[in-house]
């Protein structure tokens, strides 16, 4: 069967969404993971936009080698060259140039002729081209523009060098009727496509994303630009495991494959969702805490006789177990560790014992712990990994007719404790005044975000915050059953994102 070219762009257009914000080592970690997933490009960043974006590809191409590892670069000499900087370390480079071709944004953004676009569009390509044989060219906004334009475009950059031609819905503007017939017009009018893969990248403006990519995969793209829970610019592009899981499952309407390895899709959903802050709503499609939960009755049945009744797709395809394992205080490190694999997980010894240690102090707080609970202690896990102070202790004293007053203690870079006090409008606020003392660094609060992650009067709380410090923006969480520890957590998860930052990491 024929092959579907998996573009991932969660690292560049994924990180477009407003709120998102990954440093360099974060990014690596995402690619390390999408490699493993099985995608064949990673589009790694935007090098010209900023010296961390610029550190963060080259990174990923200097490391990764199994794929292809890609760089957006605007129509202009220096951010072509400065893509080349970036991924010339990989063994598998490409350079992704864009220019608009809509009338819409030659008139009122660029104020650029046709003409005068076709002769930037050929000679950046010949640009990129000098440089390496793999050069993607997007034409803007085509979905909106003037499809005998495009053709026109299309033909000029793959005489320039281009070996794939990427058709962009940029605005969410096309149906899948309207985007499905713009492929087929470029098939059909476009005397040298044959020498070229063609590609889509569909935003979800209207919610159509993932039908418009489909549709042309219909009808002769080649490869599909997605990311991961479908994060991006507004209300984001066509989800990544949306596209492979209707490939998979449908393979009987569209006969095509892919090469992901669909059982690392939930682990891959929540690395993301973890480090950008961007929680996965629970009836999202195949990675959604109800995804693959059933309540009615006659479902419940239905399920239990034979699950194809009411799921069309295994859980354990898409890397979710498909029973919960309860555990409880009396479990030991042996059940714990194999409901982490089951779960996708797999930690050194250190991280292990740190974990279980969380484990049985939850435990002792809670009777039943479920999937979420613990998936909620594996992220603090991870989020402590480049930590600059740690919480050692809490302390909060608030009532109705007393001052809210809190103690705080770290542990600073060098092993030293750090304690102070101070008082607040509430005990968050407090906590936070308490710890700023200690930490001195500027920063203004944004966001502050709190859920309950299972049910229960013993569910444990997770705070999510943002704040804002020169401009940039670092998101922090933290869990626990008691809030204001959990409100702590995250604002420590935060803080030690912006000292990274600082000291380089980004």
């Amino acid at each position: 069967m024929e092959k579907v070219i998996i573009f991932d762009t969660t690292l560049r257009d994924g990180e477009q969404a407003a709120g998102a914000s990954l440093n360099a080592q974060e990014k690596l970690e995402i690619a390390r993971q999408l490699d493993r997933l099985g995608v064949d490009v990673i589009e790694a960043g935007f090098p010209s936009s900023s010296p961390g974006d610029f550190e963060a590809v080259r990174l990923i191409a200097q490391e990764l080698k199994r794929l292809t590892i890609c760089a957006l670069a605007p129509a202009n000499i220096e951010a072509i060259d400065k893509a080349w900087e970036a991924v010339k370390g990989a063994k598998h480079p490409r350079i992704h140039v864009f220019l608009s071709a809509s009338d819409i944004h030659l008139a009122h953004q660029l104020k650029k002729s046709r003409d005068e676009i076709l002769k930037m569009s050929r000679e950046m390509v010949a640009r990129a081209k000098s440089y390496l044989d793999d050069v993607e060219f997007s034409p803007m906004d085509a979905s909106r523009a003037d499809p005998a334009y495009i053709y026109q475009i299309l033909e000029v950059v793959i005489n320039a060098g281009a070996t794939t031609v990427n058709i962009p819905d940029t605005v969410g503007y096309a149906t899948p009727q309207e985007f499905g017939g713009l492929i087929q017009g470029i098939l059909d009018n476009v005397p040298n496509i044959d020498k070229a893969v063609i590609s889509v990248h569909c935003h979800n403006d209207l919610g159509l994303a993932v039908a418009n990519s489909l549709e042309a995969i219909r009808v002769g793209a080649r490869q599909v630009e997605c990311t991961i829970n479908g994060i991006g610019e507004r209300a984001g592009n066509a989800s990544l495991e949306e596209i492979v899981m209707t490939l998979r499952t449908r393979q009987d309407f569209f006969g095509l494959v892919t090469n992901i390895d669909t059982t690392r899709i939930y682990r891959t959903s929540r690395l993301v969702s973890e480090l950008t802050g961007f929680s996965i709503q629970p009836n999202k499609a195949i990675i959604g805490a109800n995804a693959f939960r059933h309540q009615s009755g006659i479902h419940q049945d239905g399920v239990l006789k034979k699950a194809i009744t009411y799921e069309i797709m295994d859980p354990k395809s898409v890397g979710i177990p498909s029973s919960v394992l309860v555990l409880s205080k009396l479990s030991g490190r042996h059940a714990f560790r194999e409901r982490l694999s089951e779960l996708g997980y797999t930690l050194s010894e250190e991280a292990l014992n740190r974990a279980f240690q969380g484990f049985k102090e939850l435990a002792d707080k809670k009777k039943e712990i479920i999937d979420r609970d613990i998936e909620s202690l594996i992220a603090e896990e991870l989020r402590t990994v480049t930590e600059v102070y740690h919480l050692d202790h809490v302390e909060v004293s608030c009532g109705d007719h007393s001052l809210p007053t809190a103690t705080v203690r770290l542990i600073g870079p060098d092993g030293q404790s750090l304690a102070d006090a101070a008082l607040g409008a509430g005990p968050v606020d407090a906590v936070y005044k308490a710890i700023n003392r200690i930490v001195g660094i500027p920063n203004e609060l944004t966001e502050f975000t709190v859920k309950s992650v299972s049910e229960g009067i013993d569910a444990i709380g997770e705070v999510l915050i943002r704040i804002e410090s020169e401009g940039v923006t670092y998101t922090g969480r933290g869990a626990s059953t008691d809030i204001i520890v959990a409100s702590a957590k995250a604002y420590m998860n935060a803080l030690n994102r912006l000292l990274a930052a600082k000291r380089g990491g980004k």
